[in-house]
């Protein structure tokens, strides 16, 4: 596999917000969007590179999220609604249609778009939400609005950095910690973040069920087999189910691009090629 290992964090405007997104690849090769969702563009940092190889790579943060502007309510950090912030910001940059690949909440967004929006080509859920696996109990407590204002955001950052290690099965160092839990420092994306725990509801995934399956958009699911947040069940079970889909599992856990990269970049690339 060629590599091409220039990245470049990058704004963009969409509805009167900077959004910032990572990108990489040539301007003329085919699209692929990636999306996050408890986290931010960072977790697709270790694959662009690869990548880029065949691909141009678009690496979104949501409003409030990673190095974007704005903040987020509850009502605006629903699947639904994310899923319109997602296709804004395509427009904004200048796709049609395209490829998407997605991990946790970011799955439960791409879902929606292969199943309404008629823009997706092909489709990778790495890790992601699906049917009724979440949300799971550390975020779902947060949809308490009591418990939300209640929660400082040095305290939401000493969670996350707690968590941090529980997400990834090899040593994350200090550094790489620290750059991980980087935007919640700022007040305005650990609002937001709760924001994202409050809206968390299996129905956004379980209702668009009949019309993903209808949509059959071709589906590879990528999934670190050892993730406590999100079991590998669900993904077995959405091979099954939904059809034009397959699953590849890789050593890991619930960011299996910290753990695998190249067996991720190789099988998004084998997928997004159709080779």
């Amino acid at each position: 596999m060629t590599v091409k290992s220039q990245v470049d964090r990058k704004t963009v405007e969409v509805n009167g917000t900077n959004l910032s997104y990572l990108e990489a690849g040539s301007p003329d090769a085919p699209p692929l969007l990636l999306l996050h969702g408890t986290f931010w563009s960072r977790v697709w940092q270790p694959v662009l590179p690869l990548l880029a190889a065949e691909l141009r790579c678009l690496a979104l943060d949501f409003p409030g999220f990673g190095r974007s502007q704005g903040e987020l309510d509850v009502e605006e950090a629903t699947v639904p609604a994310l899923a319109k912030v997602a296709e804004d910001a395509a427009d904004a940059l200048g796709l049609d249609t395209f490829a998407v690949a997605a991990h946790d909440i970011g799955g439960g967004v791409a879902q929606h778009l292969a199943a309404y929006s008629g823009r997706v080509t092909r489709l990778v859920l790495v890790n992601a939400v699906m049917f009724d696996s979440w949300p799971v109990p550390a975020v779902e407590r947060f949809r308490d609005p009591d418990l939300r204002a209640a929660t400082s955001p040095e305290e939401l950052l000493a969670a996350r950095t707690k968590t941090m290690q529980l997400t990834v099965e090899r040593r994350l160092s200090l550094e790489e910690v620290d750059d991980y839990v980087s935007p919640w420092r700022s007040p305005a994306r650990a609002r937001s973040w709760m924001a994202m725990a409050g809206a968390a509801d299996p129905r956004y995934t379980l209702d668009l069920l009949p019309a993903l399956k209808t949509a059959a958009v071709p589906t590879r699911l990528i999934w670190g087999r050892d993730d406590d947040f999100q079991k590998v069940s669900f993904a077995r079970r959405y091979a099954a189910e939904v059809p034009s889909s397959d699953l590849v599992e890789v050593a890991g856990k619930h960011i299996p691009m910290e753990d695998s990269p190249r067996e991720i970049a190789g099988a998004m690339l084998e997928h997004l090629s159709a080779r």
